[in-house]
């Protein structure tokens, strides 16, 4: 299932870094990897949006969230088979679903464009873009803005040697990732700027629907639907919450701790009515499941529960005591 195609230099470059590093030291590169996922990003985005600066929060959501789910939809207007399905000299270190078999498509995705390479030139590039136009809460520091400028590019390079390294993408792969990434840093702005907050959300909540007509992967509907939790948490927050961001560290910690668990409880606990069989079948009605899944858990996370923030007395106090001390 899926289509074969690559430069001839580009499996007997992968073959040639597999066997000269070896499993160890590609057992250690394979952890850059973490830096593109979607575990990463939630983080990220969730320490400026609950906390130490929401608008910068806002600003990362829309670009790296619509770039993960863009990034599924080309992967399945292509359909490119990874590396290590079709080249014995390329084995898999870390696969994208470690519990599913390494050759499952549906669960495995597709090869082209890598979305751990475009994930992490969006989310760094957007981090700096962001800091370099408005700063963080509207003040503007030369040397951060340098610091993160270098990881816009250093971050992307390392999780993209990283994905050609354990086998799971072509370099070509890759270039394209970033490609795609680097598109969205400068595209996302301008559109929110002339459309508007609303026109916008909605337009970038009917775009990416159209892959339900022809996306057969996993990734998609899973990226969907965090999309579309955050566009709906936002148009919540806006009208009915507005809650506040914090400097308070500590306070970060605990929205981002709290936040994470009511997340995979939320994600957990949708699941249980319904058989694994179900869940792990490639029907419509699986995907759109997974979809509706992730946004409810999602809109949970960034819409309501910040709601609490105000009401969690105990710990504010616990905190600005603390900082009275100190």
């Amino acid at each position: 299932m899926g289509n074969t195609w690559y430069m001839g230099w580009e499996p007997a470059l992968m073959g040639n870094l597999q066997k000269s590093l070896g499993a160890d030291i590609i057992g250690l590169i394979s952890h850059l990897s973490f830096f593109g996922e979607a575990v990463f990003l939630i983080i990220v985005v969730g320490f400026f949006y609950w906390g130490y600066d929401k608008a910068c929060g806002i600003a990362l959501g829309h670009c790296v969230l619509l770039n993960n789910v863009l990034c599924t939809m080309v992967k399945n207007v292509f359909l490119r088979r990874r590396p290590y399905f079709d080249h014995e000299g390329v084995d898999i270190y870390r696969p994208v679903e470690p519990a599913a078999d390494i050759y499952d498509v549906s669960a495995q995705g597709y090869s082209f464009p890598s979305g751990h390479s475009s994930n992490s030139a969006a989310l760094a590039g957007s981090l700096a873009w962001q800091v370099k136009r408005e700063g963080l809460d509207g003040s503007h520091n030369v040397l951060l803005q340098r610091i993160l400028t270098v990881l816009a590019f250093a971050v992307p390079f390392l999780v993209g040697l990283s994905r050609v390294v354990v086998g799971a993408h072509y370099p070509t792969d890759v270039l394209c990732g970033f490609l795609l990434g680097v598109i969205l840093i400068f595209l996302v702005p301008v559109l929110r700027a002339k459309l508007g907050e609303e026109k916008y959300c909605v337009l970038a909540a009917i775009v990416p629907a159209l892959g339900i007509f022809f996306c057969k992967s996993d990734d998609f509907y899973s990226s969907l639907g965090l999309l579309w939790g955050f566009l709906a948490a936002r148009a919540f927050d806006g009208h009915f919450v507005n809650f506040r961001g914090t400097k308070n560290v500590p306070r970060i910690l605990l929205r981002m701790t709290c936040g994470l668990a009511i997340f995979l409880a939320a994600n957990t606990l949708i699941k249980l009515p319904f058989p694994a069989e179900f869940r792990a079948s490639e029907t419509m009605a699986a995907m759109l499941f997974r979809t509706v899944r992730y946004t409810v858990s999602v809109f949970l996370v960034m819409g309501i529960y910040p709601s609490a923030f105000g009401r969690i007395g105990f710990f504010n106090r616990l905190f600005e005591e603390k900082a009275g001390r100190s």
